[in-house]
Formats: structure tokens, sequence, C-alpha cells
């Protein structure tokens, strides 16, 4: 499997002074508490989207866009510190501080795991500054390794092209393009990106030779054939009450055999609107009780094999999860830079992103960009055959994160 995204956030135009805060006494808690936020906005983001593309199919990287909006809650203050705080879940804590700490810890987990797995996921967040833009030292110390300064001013241009290399090389050339001609002007001040890409083997891999055309019920009176892979072998399986659809977690094969990043397909029933319904009902601590909980068997295994793009812009998801403040020409990031003349306003924010599943396993890839259970067990035998609507899940038990998410709705053109 191979998954790719980028998202970029571009700031135009202007920046105020404000002190950073201080490290107060380490909460032990801190990434645990992360963890939970960063899975309810995983949630209300597939809510959100889903809601603006009820019919079709959606693919994106919630991981990816929370560590971008992680990067804005530093820069901010006064109420747009509050509405990225209320947004990316941080009730936990009145400091940022306490915020940093936790993503640094989960950075350099993530860096360790990335030595010792055959799985590789890699996530590169990154500040490029205007040259004329002071950094405030809290900044220029937390990402030290992430900041850059550009000439926005004299070269715009020849900028963008240089931050769509650095989407392209940390996505394995799966990403290109991700600024457009014209997205960065004399006026940008600064653009803030995260490129994520995975690529791993499934522990049990299908069978080429098996993947024929079957039919795909997109809808009860659509249906269309599909590459249809097929495979038998042993995969934590169980049918959940709370969401009414049946589950299976489909492991990446890491180092010695084991993983700690899998597949989780959520499969609910051919009924109309079962789909949605199933959407509705997913929360943080149905997550966290679906990837502990499954019966070990032999399962017979079908789902299409597909590949396909997306490309979102932001700034409409994001005003649904009640985020749209971030764009808001008043909107305070005066924790970036000690420059009190030019405050920054965020214009645009888009998040393209990549994804093949075939017999192997996946390679995706995402880039974000800012502009200036209880479970039953199923009935014998055990089949889980995916020839309609269904929601799938990359999670990442090391960080206990959804590094990617999308639904499946109707074969790719």
């Amino acid at each position: 499997i191979a998954i790719a995204l980028s998202i970029a956030l571009t700031i135009c135009t202007n920046l105020v002074n404000s002190q950073c805060e201080t490290q107060p006494e380490k909460r032990k808690d801190a990434p645990l508490n992360l963890y939970k936020g960063e899975t309810i906005f995983t949630l209300n983001f597939l809510n959100a989207i889903n809601t603006l593309h009820p019919k079709e199919n959606l693919f994106f990287s919630p991981y990816s866009l929370y560590h971008v909006l992680l990067l804005l809650y530093f820069g901010s203050e006064q109420e747009t510190k509050n509405t990225l705080k209320n947004g990316l879940q941080l009730h936990w804590t009145d400091n940022k501080a306490d915020v940093r700490e936790a993503y640094k810890f989960e950075k350099k987990k993530r860096e360790m795991r990335n030595l010792n797995s055959s799985v590789e996921f890699k996530s590169v967040d990154h500040l490029f500054f205007a040259n004329e833009i002071p950094i405030k030292d809290c900044i220029d110390d937390l990402l030290h390794n992430e900041v850059s300064k550009l000439d926005f001013l004299q070269k715009p241009d020849e900028q963008r092209l240089s931050i769509n290399k650095f989407v392209q090389d940390h996505t394995k050339g799966l990403i290109k393009d991700i600024l457009v001609p014209g997205s960065i002007s004399v006026n940008t001040k600064l653009v803030v990106a995260n490129a994520a890409y995975f690529k791993g083997a499934w522990a049990n891999k299908f069978d080429a030779a098996k993947t024929k055309p079957e039919v795909f019920y997109s809808s009860p009176e659509e249906r269309e054939f599909v590459q249809m892979m097929s495979v038998t072998g042993t995969f934590n399986h169980a049918a959940n009450e709370k969401l009414e659809c049946h589950i299976l977690e489909m492991p990446y094969k890491t180092s010695e055999d084991t993983s700690d990043i899998s597949m989780f397909i959520f499969l609910p029933s051919t009924q109309p609107n079962a789909l949605d319904a199933l959407l509705q009902r997913l929360t943080g601590d149905i997550i966290s009780e679906v990837v502990q909980e499954g019966i070990a068997r032999q399962v017979e295994v079908k789902i299409p094999k597909f590949e396909f793009e997306q490309t979102v812009q932001l700034p409409e998801v994001l005003n649904l999860m009640n985020l749209g403040a971030v764009f808001d020409p008043l909107a305070n990031y005066t924790s970036f830079s000690s420059d009190t003349n030019a405050p920054i306003i965020f214009d645009d924010a888009v998040q393209k992103s990549l994804i093949k599943v075939n017999e192997e396993g996946s390679e995706a890839a995402s880039a974000t960009v800012a502009f200036s259970f209880r479970s039953s067990r199923p009935v014998e035998p055990a089949q889980f055959i995916c020839n309609h609507p269904f929601v799938f899940m990359i999670y990442d038990y090391s960080s206990r994160a959804v590094l990617f998410t999308g639904v499946y709705r109707k074969p790719i053109k």
C-alpha cells in the first residue's frame, strides 16, 4: 500500500509581539491527552468532509492536518488560540508549553520507531518564513530543524517551486505541484507545510492470481465490476453492536513479523444510509475499543484493488468544525514573530492525498499547505466481503493515531 499526502497553508501580509509561554513542570499525561484529542479531531474532520462530499470517495490524513494546525496553535494568541485549542481538543491544558512537550515527545517517538521498522511512515512539518520576518526564539527552538527562510519578496514563484519540491521529495514523488501558480506572491510571509508518506506490505499478502472482476454495489440500484482481491488468513475480526458493522484488522508486516500499524475496515450493512449512520456513531472511545478487541480467526477477505487521489480545499471543511476563524483577517498569530508592523493572515489551505491499495500492501502520501468495543463473535463461516461501501483507517498503535482514513463508495473510473 502506498500513501502520500501534503498540506500547505499560506500566509500573506502581516504579524505582533507576545511572549512565549514558559514551561511548567512536565505533565506525564500530556502525550496521552494529545492522542485522545487527535482521535476526536479525526472523527470530527471525517464527518465534516463527508457532509460536504456525501456521494464521493474520500481519502485524507487527519494526522497531517492536525500537525499543521498544531503549528498554528503554537503561533496563535487570544481568541485565535482559544479557537484552535477547542478545535484541536486541547482542553486538558491552558499552557502551550504542555502541548509543545507532547508534540516533541510524539515526534521523537516516531523517529525512533522508523529506525526499527520495515513499515515506512514519515511525517515532516516545516515553516517557510519570508526573509524579512524576525522569528521568535521559542518558535525557532521548538522547530529549529523545521524552519527555513525564503525570498518571497523578490522570487515568489521560484520559492513556490522550492516548496513543491520539498513536498514532492518527502512524499517519494507521489504529491506534485501542491502550490499552483499564483498561490505565492510578494505578500506571502509564511507557508506552513506538512508532508506525510506511508508504505507497508500486508502481513497476509493477497495472491495476484486470485484478483478478478466482481460486482461492487455502490447502492442497491448501482452496481459495476471492480478488480476484487482475495485472501484467506488469520485476522482480527469482530461484529460491533454499537457501530452496527463488521470490523476487520489487516496488519502491515513490520520487524520480526510483528505489526504496530494496521488498516481497519468498517463494513456496515447494505441498508440505505448505513454508511452515514456508521460515521455518525464513531467516537474516540469506540475507536479505542476497536483497536484493542477482536477475535483472531481464519477469515476469507475480499476488498477492491484501488488507487485514487483527492485534493481538499480546507477552509470550508474547517468552517464546519468551528475552525473557520483561523482564516479571519483579524486572527492573531503574534507568537510567530516580534515584528509589530505586519500581522499574519492565512489566505488558504489545501490537502492533497493519494492512496494505492494492491495485493502487496498499501502506499499513501499526503501534503497539507496553508497560505499566509464490545465485540461479539461473527457468525461462521468467517467472511469479510467488501462489495459495498466501507470506511477504512490506517492506525498507528505506537502513536495511537489515525494516520490516514477514507470512505470507499464506488469504483474509480
